[in-house]
């Protein structure tokens, strides 16, 4: 079966979720393009955008549209071939959008994609769940669908066996926001056929997609590092502890983190992005399938079962968790103390104090990571990092060696196949200027 034929009957579970509406998305308008070649013109396109929701599904809808006429105007001479020289520039992106939406097919029962060939999955980060859910399409799909899981934890080959899916199933990593994040982590099974695979690869270029080749390891590359990469930062501040309330410790932990280790989020902002929830979750996955004990934390359950747990609003926002936010900035952090947030305006003067003196060459995330001479300016910042005594050297040091420790052990346990991989995913898929194996470590 060619590529075009292959997209004939597209599927996505979860389709008006956080993750499921950007797959949706990068989906839509790669059938929308692929059905306006002239060569496919005797073919036909349907996109089931399956989700529980009925109201989700109708801002899914309108958000496709919005998104397919901006899409138009980056195009429009292109367009303008197929839908007419006199049309005006908004009339073309009008059309377009119509075009999309007309392949688009909302609904709320996962008996829509009895029919397809190529099913994306991106529904909770359950094995059950899903399992149960592939086994009922899998059984009444006759056309033996070809299943792309979005997740980020649990073993494909977990899932190929549990669903008795016979290789049909690898896993197809989108990194959240996916239709703006340029990585994909494939994951692949020895049971997966090879033009699956094939077409895999070639669908990920045509949504202009770095892809990494991670192998079946609870977690894969991303998440096997941050993961871990987290509890280092929760156990350096649960140490800092000693002689300052958590509710400090945390927030310096945060800004050496992302200031001294140049990166654009601080460890404890980052899991409140993701969800303190779905890192505990993530974590939970991981230790049941690796049997790897060390992977959790009390400070995490702590602040879960007191109901703090991060994440974003359906506008986007971010919620509440290690920190308050203002317009997506850290404000305040939270105190178990007094169960309340302390404002960070209020212990600057500690942390500045705490952290001491700082190299006269460091400068911001995005000044760094955007400049043309970002080697250079890396190596003159760590170089003179690693010449000060100060506590926010020492403390930054230890975290970036703790930090290529674990990528390099994710190389030696067999999760990535080289230490380039591991870097591409973290400069990729989290936008961190440098690879955790890098020569600033040493």
């Amino acid at each position: 079966m060619s590529y075009s034929n292959q997209l004939e009957n597209v599927s996505i579970l979860g389709a008006a979720g956080k993750m499921g509406s950007g797959i949706t998305l990068l989906m839509a308008l790669e059938m929308a393009d692929q059905a306006l070649k002239p060569e496919n013109k005797d073919q036909s396109f349907v996109l089931n955008a399956i989700d529980v929701s009925e109201d989700n599904l109708k801002g899914l809808l309108s958000y496709i549209e919005n998104q397919a006429v901006k899409t138009a105007t980056k195009k429009v001479e292109e367009l303008r071939i197929i839908f007419g020289e006199s049309l005006s520039e908004a009339e073309i992106a009008q059309r377009y959008a119509q075009h999309v939406l007309g392949l688009l097919k909302p609904f709320t029962s996962h008996e829509a994609a009895y029919h397809s060939t190529v099913i994306f999955e991106a529904i909770i980060e359950n094995e059950q769940i899903k399992t149960e859910i592939f086994r009922k399409i899998n059984l009444a799909n006759s056309r033996k669908p070809w299943i792309f899981s979005n997740t980020s934890s649990i073993p494909i080959g977990k899932l190929n066996k549990t669903a008795a899916l016979e290789g049909r199933i690898l896993g197809f990593h989108f990194y959240n926001p996916p239709a703006v994040q340029k990585l994909v982590e494939l994951i692949t099974i020895s049971e997966n056929p090879k033009e699956m695979v094939e077409f895999a690869v070639t669908l990920a270029k045509r949504l202009r997609k770095v892809v990494v080749h991670s192998n079946d390891i609870a977690g894969f590359i991303g998440n096997g590092h941050f993961m871990r990469d987290a509890l280092h930062g929760i156990s350096e501040a649960e140490k800092l502890t000693e002689t300052m309330p958590l509710h400090e410790a945390v927030n310096i932990v945060n800004k050496t983190s992302q200031d001294l280790l140049v990166r654009p989020m601080g460890i404890f902002q980052l899991i409140d992005y993701v969800g303190i929830d779905v890192v505990r979750f993530i974590m939970n996955v991981m230790s049941t399938h690796l049997d790897e004990t060390t992977l959790r934390s009390d400070l995490l359950d702590t602040l879960f079962h007191a109901g703090i747990k991060g994440g974003q609003f359906s506008d986007g926002s971010q919620k509440e968790g290690f920190f308050r936010y203002e317009k997506g900035k850290p404000v305040a952090v939270y105190s178990l103390e007094t169960a309340d947030y302390i404002p960070i305006i209020d212990l600057s003067d500690h942390t500045d104090n705490f952290l001491g003196e700082l190299p006269t060459a460091l400068q911001p995330w995005k000044v760094i990571n955007f400049s043309p001479e970002k080697q250079e300016l890396l190596k003159t910042y760590f170089d003179q990092l690693k010449q000060l005594k100060s506590n926010g050297a020492i403390l930054a040091l230890n975290y970036l060696r703790k930090s290529m420790e674990i990528g390099k052990k994710l190389v030696s346990d067999g999760v990535a196949n080289s230490h380039e991989d591991v870097n591409t995913v973290l400069m990729t898929g989290f936008f961190h200027a440098y690879g955790p194996v890098n020569q600033y470590a040493e």
